[in-house]
């Protein structure tokens, strides 16, 4: 098996401080935790913004001054979140991509979204593809359910995602795919060969999902987006105490970690961090 990649899903669009009151919310804060969850063993940060208020943005200025926080300690690998939160426009949703990450962010399908609907229809799809094509940004196909596989795959035909993908199995959203063992090895076996892959179980799933994906050869991500709790009822201290954990049974289980370096290889990344706004320089 390759090396075990972490993402650190630091804040996401709907979890407050009235939820967890160790949510990062400021770009200090946001990099404060994205450093400390690195040196826990996590090599990619999955990065939403907020506004002062804490509600959810994709300003490119806090994007820049989150990303030249970070960069300025550690060489994460940062990928921005292109879904922000739901009711977002196709523009809003695709500005800060000027900066050029890295990595983003690229569902692939609409979804119920526990009451709201997450819409992400065939042309938005496209015009997201388009663009981290055009910027050299490598995707993450943020997939929900099986069919937003076979959407990718029609991406790939038209030209505008190239293998090997990355996929994202989001797993146990309420109008998504369940997370089970079952479905898990369901969804790994579904994508093409050659492809790589990781998990998002919501809530209480993280912990086994990420468990069931150490075994099968596939990649985690965790963090306070996905899951406010270290067990039930004790609400989690960071980010870092959730990757700490994942890192420590990734180590029993006799599969050691990626760093950044090689997570960019196992992903067929570019070996460097590109010259752009994000670097240490900006």
């Amino acid at each position: 098996m390759d090396k075990l990649i972490i993402t650190a899903a630091l804040t996401g669009a709907e979890v407050t401080l009235k939820d967890n009151p160790n949510l990062p919310i400021t770009p200090r804060e946001l990099a404060d935790a994205a450093v400390a969850a690195c040196d826990a063993g996590a090599s990619i940060v999955h990065l939403h913004v907020r506004e002062e208020d804490g509600s959810p943005s994709l300003s490119p200025d806090l994007f820049k001054e989150t990303s030249r926080l970070i960069r300025a300690r550690s060489d994460v690998i940062l990928q921005f979140s292109t879904g922000g939160a739901v009711g977002m426009t196709g523009e809003e949703r695709m500005r800060h991509l000027s900066l050029r990450p890295e990595m983003a962010t690229l569902s692939s399908g609409s979804i119920n979204f526990g009451a709201d609907v997450f819409l992400n229809p065939q042309g938005m799809i496209e015009a997201l593809a388009g663009e981290m094509q055009k910027l050299g940004i490598t995707p993450e196909i943020e997939v929900f359910d099986i069919a937003m596989i076979r959407n990718a795959l029609r991406l790939v035909k038209k030209g505008l995602l190239s293998f090997p993908l990355h996929f994202d199995f989001v797993m146990g959203v309420e109008g998504g795919i369940p997370a089970s063992m079952k479905n898990l090895l369901f969804l790994s076996e579904a994508i093409p060969q050659g492809c790589t892959w990781s998990v998002a179980g919501m809530g209480r799933d993280e912990l086994p999902m990420a468990v069931g994906a150490i075994l099968l050869g596939g990649h985690v991500r965790v963090g306070l987006e996905d899951n406010i709790y270290y067990s039930r009822g004790v609400l989690a201290e960071s980010n870092a105490q959730l990757v700490a954990r994942v890192a420590r049974i990734s180590a029993d289980l006799g599969r050691e970690l990626a760093g950044p370096g090689e997570a960019r290889k196992i992903l067929n990344m570019r070996s460097v961090i590109q010259t752009n706004v994000l670097q240490k320089s900006s």
